[in-house]
């Protein structure tokens, strides 16, 4: 087997993509697999189950968002900021410093005058529990006050990115504010992590999540050539006590793995197809995509729709070992129909592949509240036709 395969496999077992429920099952399962990948992105695009909800029943068979609202409720979890916003296990939460601190540095869009804003958020917060951004809306006709939302809102958000407010939990999809100190477990360390401490954490969080990782996926959008360094030290470190190693992805680009991983026998892959979310952190790193699975994905809901190649939302489809290409849906929810608007395969598959993404559709679509599924036989022909 070749690097790039070993790699592959590596990657995706560790990612719990692998083999069904490599964390278990239930709620259990659901708070090993954050801690195990280190965070699960949020994102408010609901075209078919929201991001945070889909990663996590991708690793968990019986996953409800349920399971990530006790947790949370339970703090086990905190709402913060990783590459993106995401959810995050508690013990973390030291590591979450670093930006609140750089945060509480950076007010350029605040002004004096708005003092009082912050002031009077802060009160209303302290006197009257945990509160929404809808919540400092002035309802009342014809008067208005020194306040309006948009400022309040950015005002919380301020307050929540520098540490003193934290997300309690969400009502639908609102953000609910609290004090920190309310919200803090007493069990968490709160003690500012040195720069050496932090580039650890990220390295540990990466090769368990991964089981290799390049300094540039494990500073992926943090700046500052400080960290780079330290992160590099920190490399530099495990390669010298043999813990990791480096190894040729291709013929261009070295890597650092897990030295242990790299000598057991590699993962078997079974013919099984998953449909993953764009925010999947299995996929969330493009170049990651490119080089490890040559699978060149692109999420294109943001782009004009005479720019789109595959549709709005195209979802990756995981079959076996490989990305093999992407599905084009959209669960309609008051119908309970999941509509599949295109298959693209773009690696070739096996005769096993129809049969396998036709179990995996109709798993989706249970998953998001439909019991139909609308175009998979004319689907489900042409990849058997491939």
């Amino acid at each position: 087997m070749s690097n790039l395969a070993k790699l592959r496999r590596i990657a995706l077992n560790q990612q719990g993509l692998l083999k069904a429920d490599s964390f278990g099952r239930g709620k259990a399962a659901t708070l090993r697999a954050i801690e195990h990948l280190g965070y699960v992105q949020i994102d408010t695009i609901s075209v078919v189950e929201r991001a945070h909800h889909h990663v996590l029943w991708s690793r968990v068979s019986n996953y409800q968002p349920k399971f990530l609202d006790h947790l949370v409720r339970q703090r086990n979890l905190f709402e913060y900021w990783y590459h993106a916003a995401a959810w995050l296990p508690m013990r973390d939460f030291r590591f979450a410093l670093p930006r609140m601190t750089q945060t509480n540095g950076e007010r350029n869009w605040f002004k004096s005058s708005e003092r009082k804003l912050i002031d009077h958020i802060l009160k209303r917060v302290r006197e009257e529990g945990p509160l929404r951004a809808r919540d400092f809306e002035d309802t009342r006709k014809g008067k208005k006050q020194w306040w309006d939302w948009k400022p309040a809102k950015q005002a919380l958000e301020q307050l929540f990115m520098q540490g003193e407010l934290m997300v309690s939990g969400r009502q639908g999809f609102q953000k609910v504010y609290d004090l920190r100190e309310r919200v803090l477990p007493d069990w968490v360390d709160t003690r500012q992590p040195t720069m050496s401490e932090y580039a650890s954490y990220l390295v540990d969080t990466t090769l368990r999540a991964h089981g290799f990782a390049t300094l540039k996926s494990i500073c992926y959008l943090r700046k500052g050539q400080s960290l780079r360094d330290a992160v590099r030290e920190q490399l530099q470190l495990r390669i010298d006590t043999g813990s990791i190693t480096t190894i040729a992805l291709n013929d261009y680009s070295l890597v650092y793995a897990d030295a242990a991983l790299l000598e057991t026998r590699a993962p078997r892959s079974n013919a099984v197809v998953r449909i993953l979310s764009p925010f999947d952190n299995a996929v969330i790193q493009r170049e990651r995509g490119r080089d490890l699975f040559d699978f060149d994905y692109q999420i294109e809901c943001y782009l004009p729709q005479p720019k789109r190649q595959f549709g709005y939302y195209c979802l990756p489809v995981l079959y076996r070992d490989r990305f093999i290409g992407r599905v084009d849906c959209k669960a309609h929810r008051s119908e309970k129909r999941l509509e599949i608007k295109a298959l693209h395969i773009e690696h070739k598959v096996d005769d096993d592949f129809a049969e396998a993404f036709n179990h995996s559709v109709k798993s989706f679509a249970l998953f998001n509240g439909c019991n139909e599924v609308t175009n998979l036989d004319a689907i489900r022909v042409s990849a058997s036709a491939r």
